[in-house]
């Protein structure tokens, strides 16, 4: 049978398109459409966090808006939120609760948020968040200082240790005479006198247990107190380092021989004890200096019963190991300085030579 050929009219008009396919159920399916929901929301979040850790991150680590140095005092116990109060106070960081969130979520991401240290702390201009929170951890805090003259007395110590404005606290046991280690001490604010004497009474422990374990043998001393008594005397005879070793020599010669040391500053220690040194010495009299003294060493034999001074490290090494001569005296010499001698007939030549010294100088004074 033969195909009937399409009409004029029919030949005209256009094929119908045929119907689009019907759409799958699993695509209409509720559940389907909250999983795709729930992955768009998943992703949208996910880049949200990424944003805002990028972000945090970014200000955390960048410079701070702190314009000058400036230090700044952590009180113990402040906890977290009291140090970024603190800071934000100061200008360490931006008084905004968006940058002190930033400071304590960056602190508890570096798990430090309970390593944060008390004390005074030095910032710089520009300091990051994160550089105050190392310094924070670190303990760098800012460090003052009490520096001791060698041969101080206890007494003349403690009035220093009083008048530091930084330390705190009432001293509540007083040291003993020669048991500090006259150094420069280094504490946070907030030390304690007490501590500080503490920390001179430990550094001359461990001082002179090791000079003693180090001394010459057959030293004339026979305990490491005793050492420490004849270097307080060394101590106050000459402030020249490299004269202690020799001076320390005519003592130990001395006691050797069985001769007085006839050592000046014991006469004004045994008058006031540690005050000595704190008061007019010029006004002393003559019967003063003759009256009956336990530490006079014009008076007793041997060593006086304690220290005049609290010796430093290398009085207490002179006695320890003293220079090997024969000298057994010596006096001034007008430059602060001292002519050492052997015999009683080249002390008294010097004697004289001082004595013409002092004549001239104050002859020029005078003039």
């Amino acid at each position: 049978m033969g195909i009937k050929p399409k009409s004029p009219r029919e030949a005209l008009q256009p094929e119908q398109a045929p119907a689009p396919p019907q759409r799958s159920r699993h695509v209409r399916n509720p559940i389907v459409i909250l999983i795709n929901m729930v992955i768009t929301l998943a992703v949208f979040g996910l880049a949200a966090v990424g944003g805002a850790l990028y972000f945090g991150k970014h200000k955390f680590e960048q410079a701070g808006p702190l314009k000058e140095d400036t230090t700044i005092v952590i009180s113990s116990g402040s906890g977290l939120t009291g140090i970024t109060d603190r800071l934000a106070a100061k200008g360490v960081i931006e008084d905004t609760m968006l940058d002190e969130w930033v400071f304590q979520l960056g602190t508890r991401f570096y798990k430090n948020a309970t390593k944060l240290k008390a004390g005074e702390y030095a910032f710089a201009p520009g300091v990051s968040m994160k550089d105050v929170m190392a310094d924070l951890v670190d303990g760098k805090a800012v460090t003052h200082s009490v520096t001791i003259p060698e041969g101080w007395t206890t007494a003349q110590i403690l009035e220093r240790v009083r008048a530091h404005p930084i330390l705190v606290g009432e001293i509540t046991d007083i040291p003993q005479e020669g048991a500090l280690l006259p150094e420069t001490y280094s504490f946070a604010r907030g030390t304690s006198r007490q501590e500080v004497l503490e920390q001179m009474k430990v550094a001359q422990e461990k001082l002179l247990g090791e000079i003693w374990e180090r001394r010459i043998d057959d030293l004339p001393v026979s305990s490491p107190e005793e050492l420490v008594v004849l270097a307080s005397i060394v101590e106050k005879e000459t402030a020249l380092a490299d004269e202690r070793p020799r001076v320390a020599g005519v003592f130990v010669n001395r006691l050797n021989k069985k001769m007085r040391l006839q050592s000046d500053p014991t006469i004004l220690y045994g008058l006031y004890g540690g005050e000595a040194w704190l008061k007019d010495r010029s006004a002393i009299k003559q019967s003063e200096l003759k009256a009956e003294n336990k530490y006079n060493t014009y008076q007793i034999d041997g060593l006086p019963p304690g220290p005049i001074g609290n010796p430093g490290r290398a009085a207490m090494e002179a006695v320890a190991n003293p220079s090997r001569t024969k000298d057994l005296f010596f006096v001034a010499d007008g430059t602060g300085g001292h002519i050492f001698a052997e015999t009683y007939e080249q002390h008294q030549a010097n004697v004289r030579k001082w004595r013409k010294i002092e004549r001239e100088r104050r002859q020029s004074e005078q003039n």
